[in-house]
């Protein structure tokens, strides 16, 4: 204790300060009073930045569909079928989505009939997805189980992907909860 005090009996207390001078010699204004309201607005910027959640600033699969522009019917679908919760969870899944033009492609009335079954729907809607990121590049040839539960069969050829005939169209449109490929025709399940 008494090495403590004499350490501290040392050490000169309310020494004053020399002002700051500049190069000139003389005292500038302090700086900080004109920098606190900057720094406090950066540092709160900064700080909601770092502690937001990523989900929150990323979109989930439905929202990365409806802002491509065209699954419009497929996204619509979702929402009929009653699908939205499980394509807006945490994932991650791979969609194999038909373009708004493969849908109008089908028989006329098909579509509209699959829309007042919301059953049936959603049967057809979960054949189009897959458990899993599945980037294009990563695609091997072989049969992959659907979320309805039967296997689609993907194909990979020198770069073309397909799944069971379907082409991809884009591919690779990646979502905070999976990854979506735009296919050129609509899958059914076999019955």
């Amino acid at each position: 204790m008494r090495l403590a005090l004499r350490v501290h009996e040392n050490i000169p207390r309310n020494r004053p300060r020399k002002p700051a001078r500049s190069p000139s010699g003389s005292t500038p204004r302090s700086l900080l009073p004109g920098l606190l309201p900057g720094l406090a607005l950066s540092l709160a910027v900064s700080l909601a930045l770092a502690f937001t959640a990523p989900s929150a600033l990323a979109e989930d699969l439905l929202d990365t569909a409806r802002r491509a522009g065209s699954f419009r019917n497929f996204v619509d679908a979702v929402r009929i079928a009653g699908l939205t919760r499980q394509l807006k969870a945490d994932g991650p899944y791979t969609l194999f989505i038909p373009s708004d033009s493969a849908i109008d492609q089908l028989p006329d009335g098909q579509w509209q009939a699959l829309l007042k079954d919301p059953e049936q729907l959603a049967r057809v809607l979960r054949y189009h997805i897959v458990s899993g990121r599945l980037k294009v590049a990563e695609v091997k040839p072989g049969p992959v189980r659907s979320n309805e539960g039967q296997p689609l069969k993907l194909t990979s050829d020198n770069g073309m992907v397909t799944v069971n005939g379907a082409r991809v169209t884009e591919s690779d449109l990646a979502a905070d909860n999976g990854i979506i490929h735009a296919i050129d025709d609509v899958l059914l399940p076999p019955d």
